[in-house]
């Protein structure tokens, strides 16, 4: 897996202000951190696939978006959290509207 920096670089943007943010290399990627919780990656074969924590209440209801999917990794569904693919983020505001999503989310749990 890869990570595109350019889109990276929009998520960083998308996350800035938001509290701390901490960078580190996970699932293939890179993982951004919000007040020591994961927030969101960026990963995947063509590096633009975004990996997000959102509310487990929601997650079903925003897989069936575009470019949406419950996140699975060796068999096992993860509640709460997503993958997004390229084409779920093809615009600014759809990028913008995930990152929301989970940044929405993840300042509802304790910091580390």
């Amino acid at each position: 897996m890869a990570v595109d920096e350019a889109f990276a670089a929009k998520v960083r943007q998308l996350l800035k202000g938001k509290g701390r943010i901490v960078e580190k290399r996970m699932f293939g990627g890179v993982a951004f951190m919000l007040n020591g919780n994961m927030c969101c990656a960026v990963n995947g074969e063509d590096g633009r696939r975004l990996m997000l924590r959102v509310d487990p209440g929601r997650a079903p209801a925003l897989a069936k978006r575009k470019g949406a999917r419950p996140m699975r990794m060796k068999g096992r569904t993860f509640d709460g959290y997503l993958w997004i693919e390229a084409p779920g983020t093809a615009t600014p505001k759809a990028l913008q509207g995930w990152v929301e999503e989970a940044v929405t989310f993840v300042l509802t749990l304790k910091a580390k």
